[in-house]
């Protein structure tokens, strides 16, 4: 061991006990409490940035191609395809609506249309379902409904002559004086038959004989009064309810669990769901009704994003297509790659093969802005303000030092007149610094991963509904674990730079002429 190397743990010793000192302990717990909750802060605030970005690209995709009325999606789909960073292709409809069953209704929701086979190439939906499966999505069992068919055309009414209404006389009877409505009940005179023989005259009402007449009173029992229903009851060929027993005849819908449990649905329910518009819209120069689609529903997912799960909902393609009657259009076409970071290089490769400006190309990057922007600030700042207790401890370490200093003022004038030379103290000192900064640092990460493994474990609880997701979450990095002990120890070294400096320039003669 080096003479500077062991006056530095001499130094570092207590004089009565033999043992570290007060003030060294205290200096090394000062590194240590603010090395740890360095570490954990970016260790929670990095979980909340990845665990946010798994939970966006679970329900959104890595790059996005948009157009208002995309009629030439597959043509795109195959520009894409050739690609090679590209993983999966995949179209989809997207529109908000209202949805209501059995009382309960959830507005705000967006009805997202995707083709069953291909959307597990792009999104994570199939690994999110927690109840039923995409199996059915779009399946109906029994015919289509009559909204998804054309009409019949109409066929001309065969010319048959309408049956003449009571009283009424015939076109071929020529009618001599003209017929008197006011006579009706009178035998009728001078009527003629086509032949132009006179009928035989008739003594009851509209010309009826006697004979023909009902016995007894017309009037009905308890007279002409009568009450209205409380409510109109129609029956059900007249007014046929699609969710009551008719439920696996809809096509499928599957809906997230935050929202299943807004609605009170289940598996097989059937649910409603309306275009959110008031009266008539206009829609491509035409007046449209607001449109009112039944469902069943055949899965439920969780995306462990409160926002997603009480606002998204899936169903088939071409169920969403036909809910807006615009033909075969999509809202966009959605692709995975192969590396997610570089989802913007891909994005801007695939601007450049469309060519053009009636495509808009955009990365979850630019989509999520906002959202990861503020993470990336949040953890930043954050950081910042935490690196501020390891300065503190570095203060606390050079006020130590500078204790030392003044307490061995003596012993260094003596160690100095015995030949020690300047460098060797400053050594010294700085040795002193760096064992607080490498002991603090490193019993201050061991705490912090104990920290974070102890959140990891216990699972600390959050609002969804304020933090859009259910529990804290934690990613340890070795990169940040490393950053973090290494200006730890930077702080402590600097921090003795000037007590250092200090003792090596001090000269003996000074020293014993102030200890006299």
């Amino acid at each position: 061991m080096g003479f500077a190397l062991n006056l530095a743990f001499r130094y570092m010793r207590s004089r009565k006990r033999g043992f570290i000192s007060v003030s060294t302990i205290f200096a090394i717990l000062g590194v240590a409490l603010g090395t740890a909750a360095l570490v954990a802060v970016m260790s929670v605030t990095g979980g909340f940035r990845a665990e946010f970005q798994r939970k966006v690209l679970g329900v959104n995709s890595h790059v996005m191609i948009l157009r208002a009325s995309f009629r030439d999606y597959r043509e795109v789909m195959e520009k894409v395809r050739r690609i090679p960073e590209v993983l999966g292709v995949a179209p989809f409809v997207l529109n908000p609506m209202m949805i209501t069953h059995d009382g309960h209704t959830a507005t705000g929701v967006l009805l997202k249309g995707v083709e069953p086979d291909k959307v597990g190439s792009v999104l994570d939906l199939p690994e999110q379902m927690v109840a039923g499966s995409l199996e059915a999505l779009g399946a109906r069992r029994g015919p289509p409904a009559a909204a998804d068919q054309p009409a019949p055309p109409a066929e001309p009414a065969p010319d048959v002559p309408a049956p003449p209404l009571p009283g009424a006389v015939p076109a071929s009877v020529e009618l001599d004086p003209p017929l008197d409505p006011l006579r009706l009940g009178a035998p009728s005179v001078g009527r003629r038959s086509a032949a132009g023989v006179p009928a035989a005259p008739r003594d009851g009402p509209l010309g009826l004989e006697a004979g023909d007449l009902p016995p007894g009173s017309i009037v009905p029992e308890g007279g002409y009064a009568s009450e209205l229903p409380s409510s109109d009851v129609l029956p059900d060929e007249l007014d046929p309810d699609p969710c009551h027993g008719q439920s696996a005849d809809l096509p499928g819908i599957v809906l997230g669990f935050a929202l299943k449990q807004v609605l009170a649905a289940e598996l097989g329910d059937c649910v409603q769901v309306t275009s959110p518009t008031v009266g008539y819209s206009l829609v491509g120069g035409e007046l449209r009704p607001p449109v009112a689609k039944q469902f069943r529903v055949i899965g439920v997912f969780q995306a462990g994003f409160e926002q997603y799960d009480s606002k998204l909902v899936y169903t088939e393609l071409r169920e969403a297509q036909a809910l807006y009657q615009e033909g075969d259009t999509v809202t966009g076409v959605e692709m995975k790659v192969v590396d997610v970071d570089r989802a913007r290089e891909v994005a801007a490769r695939i601007d450049a093969e469309l060519g053009g400006k009636l495509y808009d190309v955009v990365d979850w990057m630019e989509l999520n802005h906002g959202l990861f922007t503020a993470l990336r600030i949040q953890q930043i700042l954050m950081s910042l303000v935490l690196a501020l207790i390891i300065l503190v401890a570095a203060f606390t370490v050079i006020a130590t030092l500078i204790m030392v200093v003044l307490d061995k003022k003596r012993e260094i004038a003596t160690i100095k007149a015995m030949g020690a030379r300047d460098a060797q103290l400053l050594r010294a000192f700085l040795y002193q610094g760096l064992i607080i900064g490498v002991v603090g640092a490193g019993s201050g990460l061991a705490f912090g991963y104990v920290v974070c493994r102890w959140i990891l474990a216990y699972g600390f609880p959050l609002d969804p509904k304020v933090y859009f997701i259910d529990h804290l979450p934690v990613q340890m990095r070795p990169g940040e674990f490393l950053l973090t002990g290494l200006f730890a120890i930077l702080a402590c070294l600097s921090a003795t730079v000037w007590p250092a400096l200090h003792a090596a320039r001090l000269r003996p003669a000074e020293a014993f002429r102030e200890s006299a």
